[in-house]
């Protein structure tokens, strides 16, 4: 049984900072799989200290749990207030405060075609710094046991404009 956290933490916007979004994808012997990683850069102005708290009351107003619960399945709850947005070029994730537009890499964005579903690691750990467009960097942060402990996860559906 899939469940939603709905305790609300208090959300201190000063304190979220500037958040990013990363793109990439890993391979896998079923083919590449489609990988998200939001996180502040620690810039809010009570600084690194207070993004942990700043971010997981962003996520709590969204209905994500925030560590262990595991990866939540966003693809069979239509009321998870969260989506992504993919068109040629360009992709949005938007969620209640948040509406982060992001240019894919071509191999994200192939994969996404693929697969149908992107996976979402929305980090409450600050990124390191260093530059953010590094995709061994991005996918050692996205993948250490620290920010998976404290990070919400979701398989996100993915949604386009018809025409």
């Amino acid at each position: 049984m899939t469940s939603i956290s709905t305790a609300l933490r208090p959300l201190r916007t000063a304190d979220l900072g500037t958040l990013v979004i990363m793109s990439w994808s890993r391979d896998t012997p079923d083919g590449a799989v489609p990988f998200l990683l939001a996180c502040s850069l620690g810039d809010g102005a009570g600084g690194p200290e207070a993004t942990p708290a700043a971010v997981e009351g962003l996520l709590s107003r969204s209905g994500l749990a925030v560590g262990g619960d595991g990866v939540l399945d966003g693809t069979v709850l239509p009321a998870l207030p969260i989506s992504l947005l993919v068109v040629p070029g360009a992709a949005a994730l938007t969620m209640p405060g948040v509406n982060a537009q992001f240019v894919p890499t071509p191999q994200w964005r192939a994969a996404v075609d693929e697969r149908g579903y992107a996976c979402l690691i929305f980090a409450t750990r600050p990124w390191p710094g260093g530059e953010t467009g590094d995709a061994a960097a991005v996918a050692a942060f996205a993948n250490h046991e620290d920010t998976l402990a404290t990070a919400a996860q979701v398989v996100l559906p993915v949604r386009s404009l018809r025409t």
